[in-house]
């Protein structure tokens, strides 16, 4: 009996992530539609959807392998625009921070980082380039992994130990428990 549910639960997913793809591709990666983060900087398309779609697949990788006890690290592209699309579209907001202004700083050692500045006006997301001689100034917290360790930390699959932390820890366990829908 499992392995006929399996197979039409693998017979389902493959049905539904071809119904989804098809659909993406008809309508092309700017049509415009309902998105949950209206109040983000992320465009409101089919496009931010599919983008949205592969970090989300990736992490759920990860948990199989993690499962049969193999987990790979997220491919490398596939970790740095997740993380990226995490911060503005997941982060950024207009809903006001509840707690003292921060800044956190989150860096990848493949070489991108970012900038959440924590306000009373919400969470703004900057992309930072301390290679070019940006003054990145001070945060008050900072991680820094690989890209894959950070998106796996943000959906909460490896804890923050896991990475290279500095500053005020409370910010990372504010902003873990922060739900700025409420």
């Amino acid at each position: 009996m499992r392995l006929v549910n399996a197979r039409a639960l693998l017979a389902w997913w493959t049905e539904s992530v071809e119904q989804l793809t098809s659909v993406l591709r008809e309508v092309g990666p700017d049509r415009g539609c309902w998105t949950w983060w209206d109040d983000s900087p992320s465009p409101q398309t089919s496009g931010a959807w599919a983008r949205r779609q592969v970090p989300e697949i990736a992490v759920y990788t990860y948990d199989v392998q993690l499962t049969v006890g193999a987990p790979q690290p997220l491919p490398e592209e596939v970790a740095l625009d997740g993380f990226d699309d995490c911060q503005f579209t997941l982060c950024a907001t207009t809903i006001a921070w509840p707690h003292d202004p921060a800044i956190v700083d989150h860096h990848a050692t493949e070489g991108h980082s970012w900038r959440l500045r924590l306000s009373p006006a919400g969470a703004q997301v900057a992309r930072l380039t301390p290679a070019a001689g940006e003054d990145t100034g001070t945060a008050d917290a900072s991680a820094r992994g690989t890209a894959s360790d950070l998106v796996l930390f943000f959906y909460g699959r490896i804890p923050l130990d896991s990475l290279k932390f500095e500053g005020d820890r409370r910010i990372f366990d504010q902003l873990a428990a922060w739900d700025p829908s409420v």
